[in-house]
């Protein structure tokens, strides 16, 4: 597939390339980032290179993970980054950061939002999945912000760093954001009160 780029209200979202070597890697030095992510850390040149010339442009010709930088268009600025990685013909898993000094102003959550609407319309997805290490609090708010669902946390979910760890997961289907969905859906029951 060749990269899609998307816009919201104040943000760029567009594949990242080799001009993006830079920054990105200037970003990633962020010590929240490489807490939280499942980037390497300490995270190397190289490991933007290999990102921004590899990792990213192949996912997309690939189709099996979709990577934007979401960058400000009035100046070009980096404020984060966001995936999609296809889990099944009909779910993905999405992940996110922001950069340090852009925090704080909705911009993930604006990008979370576009990028699941682009999901659900255009990969015809029923489910995006969000997943964070267990007590990854600015995460879990930036998906509840967006209308994800918490269901829950997995034990030994994740493997960060080489230590498995617990992970919060949480849904936003289509209907959460008013779009049809491309099957029925029909939820569980709930038992009723003893």
């Amino acid at each position: 597939m060749e990269p899609v780029t998307l816009t919201t209200g104040r943000l760029l979202l567009r594949t990242v390339g080799p001009g993006d070597t830079d920054v990105v890697y200037e970003a990633a030095q962020d010590p929240d980032i490489q807490r939280w992510t499942t980037i390497p850390s300490p995270y190397l040149r190289e490991h933007a290179h290999s990102f921004t010339h590899e990792l990213a442009p192949d996912g997309w010709r690939n189709g099996s993970m979709f990577t934007w930088g979401l960058f400000l268009p009035r100046d070009g600025d980096l404020v984060g980054m966001i995936g999609l990685t296809m889990r099944s013909m009909s779910s993905a898993e999405i992940g996110y950061w922001g950069t340090k000094e852009h925090r704080g102003h909705g911009y993930v959550t604006e990008a979370v939002l576009a990028v699941s609407r682009w999901a659900f319309a255009d990969l015809l997805v029923d489910r995006v999945e969000w997943r964070a290490e267990a007590g990854n609090g600015p995460s879990r708010a930036v998906a509840e912000r967006a209308g994800f669902t918490v269901e829950g946390t997995l034990r030994s979910a994740l493997i960060h760093q080489g230590v498995r760890r617990d992970c919060w997961v949480g849904s936003l289907l289509p209907s959460d954001l008013g779009l049809p969905s491309t099957a029925p859906y029909l939820p569980a029951r709930r038992p009723p009160s003893p």
